[in-house]
């Protein structure tokens, strides 16, 4: 019966907030006596629960639970709609400044010539140019896989290519029927 109800929980979209998340405000903080912070900063002092929200309601404000692990636990009085939404402006913020990369994917094959490899060269430059990264990827068909010296020849030519704005992160190196290597801005 109670897995069900669990069950039927997950899905209406019901999700249960861990406790290292939860925020303990006002009357949800269970301790007897919280070290008090208050609304300008300075430390209060050590106070039994029920005057720390006296002193709360004077100033029209919550009682937020700071830091809840300290003995005795570290509270604050502050605008509690006030904090989460600066919390949630902070994580956007980080978020937003976040490097993201991706990894891009250039083929090749054993006979590709000079020039072919000339206007590949081009898009990867452009490519690490973006902060991502280049899987040059050579293919081999059918009877192809004896050229391996060729194939390491022509992925090496690429290598020397763009040396002056990439570095290799991966050397080449054979997977069934691929050779790869990849590449990374300098």
């Amino acid at each position: 019966m109670f897995w069900i109800r669990q069950k039927n929980t997950r899905r209406c979209g019901i999700a249960r907030q861990s406790n290292r998340d939860r925020i303990n405000i006002n009357r949800g903080i269970r301790a007897e006596e919280v070290r008090v912070i208050g609304a300008d900063g300075e430390q209060i002092g050590v106070m039994p629960i029920r005057n720390a929200l006296e002193k709360a309601a004077e100033h029209s404000l919550d009682l937020v639970e700071v830091s809840p692990n300290a003995k005795p636990p570290v509270c604050k009085i502050m605008d509690y709609g006030r904090y989460k939404y600066e919390l949630t402006k902070k994580l956007q913020e980080a978020r937003k400044k976040q490097k993201t990369s991706q990894i891009k994917e250039i083929k090749v094959r054993p006979k590709t010539d000079t020039h072919d490899l000339e206007t590949k060269v081009k898009h990867i430059a452009k490519f690490i140019g973006n902060n991502d990264k280049v899987k040059v990827t050579l293919v081999f068909r059918g009877r192809e896989i004896t050229l391996a010296k060729q194939a390491r020849l022509v992925l090496e030519k690429v290598a020397q290519m763009t040396e002056e704005f990439a570095q290799i992160e991966q050397h080449a190196k054979f997977e069934g029927r691929t050779m790869t290597m990849i590449l990374s801005p300098k």
